[in-house]
């Protein structure tokens, strides 16, 4: 038996029985839209039923010209949805998807626990994503979650009706009033209101008097979150399918770790255990996230886990997304094994000769490289690894589409970790929902001193103070600007500020050699300031530079901005980070929140906080795609996320349980007859009809491959026989929806199912027409169809 979680469909045509006068008894049958006509298509490997979506059965005897017969469309519209599904997913049995589900709500459960900290948890053990009303302000946008989207106009006590004590009130004004809301009753249902796009402003205000715009928004966002949730879950489910061997223990394990000459902190120990476990426990491969604040130790989790793959046969990759950090952690890893002559560590990067780089690409093939660092140069098709166990991905977020793209595709196939202080928002949401591992290290080594953050209107004047400050106290300055442009220009102005101080540029379209020579002479203190653009904003590990510099802030997105500041503040000494923008009249709303955040989260360990207040900030296209992002808008982001979080927790009951394909019984008086010209026709006509029975008790796919063969050996069949075909989709499809029988009383057809409530709520609702959806009810165990009288 299978089973399939149900992407609510977006369905034109529903159920209809329809009786032709033509001929009795002739009904058109399962009018369900396809999948591949959705704007967004939803994935289904996870169902057999993706035909179901959109099948019409003109049984007429009307004449159908060979491209506008219903079968030879169904068939077009199933290949068309086979060949876009990852054909390695398959569907699972019922016993498969109870554990699968048990496993999600596992996962879910862990990821909440672990990084939602900063949320207070419900008695339920969920955790809440409606706003208290003390911290909006004038003019915010809330929506409410029965009426709509308004405007908060502020608190005040106003006595009640039936009470002589004074009673606090939120008011929030919509497009036709003001509403006038019980303190407690507004806690309870009110959200922040994010769009997930630049502008902050709604399109328009909800009404107080006719919320039927309001609920047709909120119904787009559960269909939205329907069709998301299969998808992940698709995907989550493809990794737990596969398989891999637990690494061993390596006995020299010990001996690495006694290497590390720090006292690792309480959540880096943690962490070190997750990702043990993930190795050395797990047969399936590992997807996780370290989440920790820069230089709170997450090299060390991926040096472990580099160890153990590594000392198992296999190899590891260490993909940084800038060639500057790409050789620092090329030269931390070479350092960390130099005790270990037989692992061998190489670096890629486009410093390399041609001759270097194909010595490199082949001992990478033939397996004589066994950790290999570099940029996404090593995602290129030229790499070809011998026997690739671990991937280990820094700062994902500085990746481009594509490259992230590829580097999804090694996810179901190597053991993944990901190094990030703010991950980029998908990250951050998968990690939060539970479909990936995260290990979240928020603790700070003993000697880290919180960055202290200056935020001001730029003046030549306090830049030369900083620089002034940092300078005599023997340390070393960045200076980042956000375009190469300006960088010259800088320069000129520092040199006549600081004449007898050594002074470079760096930025990522410099000769290669020049680039590195400059990044070195930094490193090793012979440079004082550094005026570069962002490349510096990942990794960079410079002990002695505690003082930081960023111009034209407002260009900068909140998490550069975090990880800039992260530069500094790596050694004993308190750090500095300047901030300037050139007035902030100039500024638009969103940069003015980037900043009023940054500075908010000024305490150590923060990132992750960061990351999910700039989710409420900037574009959602990485997390949604374009279409979702309309969806999120319409409702809100607060109010997505927990409608999302509803829907996770409630997965089982998005089930269609299938029924065996023997099972099904179609009590319909359709018995067709094969004209005697066609039996003579066809070699063996018996034989051609048990065929056909086989084909669809097998699979859909089977029955299209069928139905095709059938017609391009005889030609179109005549119809009677397209009748006989018909009953066989109607039957295939039934057994997969869960309708174990259909049949029809008088004027009504019943449909005998096992699909829930929920699952029947949710395809109605996304019915089109309103008389097909008024026309089905469902009571107990029986859909019925009751033809509209009109």
């Amino acid at each position: 038996m299978a089973c399939s979680l149900l992407p609510v469909p977006d369905i034109s045509r529903p159920l209809v029985l329809k009786k032709l006068s033509s001929s009795p008894k002739l009904w058109t049958l399962l009018g369900l839209r396809c999948p591949c006509h959705f704007k967004t298509k939803p994935s289904l490997s996870l169902t057999k039923a993706v035909y179901t979506q959109n099948f019409s059965l003109p049984l007429s005897r009307d004449k159908i010209e060979p491209d506008q017969d219903p079968i030879s469309l169904l068939n077009e519209r199933i290949r068309r949805d086979y060949n876009k599904r990852d054909a390695s997913r398959t569907v699972m049995d019922s016993k498969e998807a109870e554990k699968y589900i048990q496993l999600v709500k596992e996962q879910q459960q862990r990821g909440l626990q672990k990084l939602k900290g900063d949320r207070q948890p419900k008695k339920n053990g969920g955790f809440s994503y409606k706003v208290d009303p003390y911290s909006l302000r004038s003019g915010d946008y809330v929506v409410h979650k029965k009426v709509g989207v308004g405007r908060f106009v502020g608190i005040k006590f106003d006595v009640p009706k039936d009470s002589p004590n004074p009673v606090e009130y939120v008011f929030i004004e919509y497009a036709d009033g003001m509403a006038k809301l019980p303190l407690t009753q507004a806690s309870r249902l009110l959200y922040r209101y994010n769009l997930p796009n630049e502008t902050k402003r709604p399109r328009t205000l909800s009404k107080l008097n006719d919320t039927t715009v309001w609920e047709r928004r909120k119904t787009k966002g559960k269909v939205a979150i329907q069709k998301m949730v299969v998808d992940l879950m698709e995907l989550y489910l493809h990794r737990l399918k596969q398989r891999r061997p637990p690494y061993p223990k390596s006995p020299s394990m010990a001996e690495f770790e006694a290497q590390f000459p720090y006292e690792p902190t309480p959540d880096q120990k943690q962490a070190f255990i997750d990702v043990g476990k993930d190795l050395t426990e797990r047969e399936t491969p590992m997807d996780r996230l370290i989440c920790g604040d820069v230089g709170f130790g997450k090299t060390e989790v991926a040096l472990r886990a580099i160890f153990c793959v590594v000392s198992a046969g296999k190899q590891a990759m260490v993909l940084a997304p800038t060639i500057v950090l790409a050789k620092q952690h090329f030269e931390v890893i070479s350092e960390r094994f130099s005790m270990y002559p037989e692992m061998k560590v190489g670096l890629m990067s486009r410093f390399q000769t041609k001759a270097e780089k194909e010595e490199h690409l082949h001992m990478i093939k033939n397996g004589q490289l066994d950790i290999i660092v570099g940029t996404h140069s090593l995602l290129g098709n030229r790499v070809v690894y011998n026997n690739l166990g671990l991937l280990v991905v820094d700062e994902e977020q500085r990746f481009g589409v594509k490259q992230k793209e590829k580097i999804a595709s090694f996810k179901t196939s190597v053991d993944v970790l990901t190094l990030s202080a703010t991950p980029i928002p998908r990250t951050l949401y998968l990690a939060l929902t539970g479909f990936r591992d995260a290990s979240l290290i928020s603790t700070p080594p003993p000697e880290r001193v919180p960055i202290k953050t200056h935020l001001s209107a730029y003046s030549k004047e306090n830049v030369i103070s900083a620089i002034k400050y940092e300078l005599d106290r023997g340390g070393q300055v960045f200076y980042v600007l956000p375009r190469i442009k300006g960088l010259e220009e800088v320069m000129e102005f520092l040199e006549q500020s600081f004449p007898t101080v050594e002074i470079a540029i760096a930025h990522g379209k410099q000769y290669s050699k020049q680039l590195e020579e400059t990044m070195e002479k930094f490193a090793q203190g012979e440079i004082k300031i550094l005026i570069c653009t962002n490349i510096v904003e990942s990794g960079l590990d410079i002990q002695n530079a505690n003082t930081i510099i960023v111009q034209e802030v407002q260009q900068f997105g909140l998490a550069q901005l975090y990880q800039l500041r992260g530069r500094v503040g790596r050694a004993d000494k308190e750090a500095h980070a300047h901030l300037f923008y050139p007035d902030k009249s100039l500024l638009t709303d969103q940069a003015l929140e980037r900043l009023a955040a940054l500075e908010e989260c000024r305490e150590l360990g923060q990132g992750f906080q960061l990351a999910e207040r700039d989710m409420g900030i900037r574009g959602f296209g990485t997390i949604f795609g374009e279409q979702q992002t309309g969806d999120v808008g319409n409702v809100g982001i607060d109010l997505f996320f927990e409608m999302l979080f509803e829907s996770l927790s409630k997965v089982e009951e998005h089930r269609v349980i299938s029924v065996p394909y023997q099972s099904v019984r179609v009590d319909l008086n359709i018995n067709p007859h094969l004209p005697s010209e066609y039996i003579n026709y066809l070699e063996n006509p018996m034989e051609i009809i048990n065929e056909a029975e086989k084909a669809a008790e097998k699979e859909i796919w089977s029955l299209m491959q069928f139905t095709e063969n059938l017609r391009r050996q005889y030609g179109k069949e005549p119809y009677s026989m397209e009748l006989l075909l018909k009953k066989l989709y109607v039957r295939r499809m039934a057994a997969d929806l869960g309708i174990k029988r259909i049949y029809a009383s008088g004027k009504m057809v019943g449909m005998k199912t096992n699909m829930t409530k929920l699952v029947f709520k949710l395809i109605t609702e996304s019915m089109v027409s309103d008389v097909h959806r008024n026309s089905l009810v469902l009571e107990d165990d029986l859909i019925k169809l009751i033809p509209n009288q009109g």
